[in-house]
């Protein structure tokens, strides 16, 4: 890979703080813009992620000034859901690779137009689902290709925050794409559909959805509970929700034992094995930083080999998933002001 390879940042908030602070822990990369459309906020996030005596990391308030940028090779795009189309397509027309957090964007049709023009651009496109690089799933792949829990049968898992109702605030605010399940719901969808890759390589579909919603004042999902029955014979049952605490574990249920990721799956570091009449297998597996920097490096890794999309988290995972996301939507009737 590349020496040096330059990170540009779009949208400076709580989330790419997180990321700054992965690539500062990743040997052979750094920061070297930062976009926002306050340029204080921007230098403000820019000074405090300067490393060492190099050259200034550049703060503007112009995502042309930093796709023109010749030190930045790729951008990570960290602003609310329905501003990521614009920035995507504006990266890719500039042929700048795109690492664009989760959801890619708000439908499946959106993400399909972007998919098509990374193509055309021959320019690498991910979405930023840091828990499909996490290495305790790398014990859980191991797990399931050895078939230690026999036949896949079931998937169970939640995701549940208590967040004070605030109309304002990006989590219920339809404007700023608001609602659990693009914002967290997607992490319970993607790795149900991770674990099923692997049953086979044929393409997944839901072939019968249950879901029901509690909504909030302002129209968006403050709770989603569903299940999804895929033609491979499994379900996925899960809740995401903004308006309760849960146990926030995700449980893969086969005929003959489970795994469980016991809390916070999203960002795990442990797994327990458990087979009838056997004793339990646990596995830790720490992060070197703070989890990110996988997906980091499989970014720099499918830019320096050419790919403009990774095996991990597909151009077509990154669209089925959202297609799913879209019917339990349209099942629940949340509806944005742009639809």
């Amino acid at each position: 890979m590349r020496k040096n390879f330059g990170w540009g940042v779009i949208g400076p908030g709580a989330i790419a703080h997180r990321f700054s602070e992965a690539v500062s822990g990743v040997d052979g990369t750094k920061l070297v813009a930062v976009q926002s459309r306050n340029v204080e906020r921007a230098r403000a996030f820019a000074d405090k992620w300067q490393c060492g005596i190099g050259p200034r990391i550049d703060a503007t308030d112009s995502i042309d000034s930093l796709l023109a940028n010749a030190a930045v090779d790729a951008v990570y795009i960290a602003t609310p859901h329905p501003f990521h189309t614009d920035a995507v397509r504006t990266a890719l027309l500039a042929r700048k690779p795109v690492l664009c957090e989760k959801p890619l964007v708000t439908d499946a049709k959106q993400a399909i137009e972007l998919c098509q023009l990374a193509r055309a651009q021959s320019t690498f496109l991910m979405e930023a689902v840091w828990t499909r690089f996490l290495p305790i799933y790398d014990v859980v792949s191991e797990w399931l290709q050895a078939r230690e829990i026999g036949q896949l049968r079931t998937i169970d898992s939640s995701f549940c925050l208590n967040i004070p109702f605030d109309p304002n605030h990006r989590t219920f605010n339809p404007a700023l794409g608001g609602g659990s399940l693009l914002d967290i719901g997607i992490y319970n969808i993607t790795m149900s559909r991770w674990i099923l890759a692997h049953i086979d390589d044929k393409p997944l579909s839901v072939k019968e959805m249950h879901s029901r919603a509690v909504i909030a004042a302002t129209g968006v999902d403050q709770r989603i509970e569903a299940t999804l029955s895929f033609d491979c014979g499994v379900s996925s049952q899960f809740t995401c929700g903004f308006d309760r605490q849960a146990d926030n574990a995700f449980q893969i249920n086969g005929s003959t034992g489970s795994i469980v990721l016991p809390s916070r799956f999203w960002e795990a570091t442990s797994a327990k094995l458990i087979r009838a009449g056997r004793d339990p297998v646990s596995a830790e597996r720490a992060f070197r930083v703070n989890g990110f920097e996988y997906e980091i490096e499989e970014v720099m890794r499918c830019v320096a080999s050419g790919a403009i999309q990774s095996a991990r988290i597909s151009h077509a995972e990154t669209i089925a998933t959202l297609e799913i996301m879209d019917r339990i939507r349209a099942d629940v009737g949340v509806r944005y002001p742009w639809e």
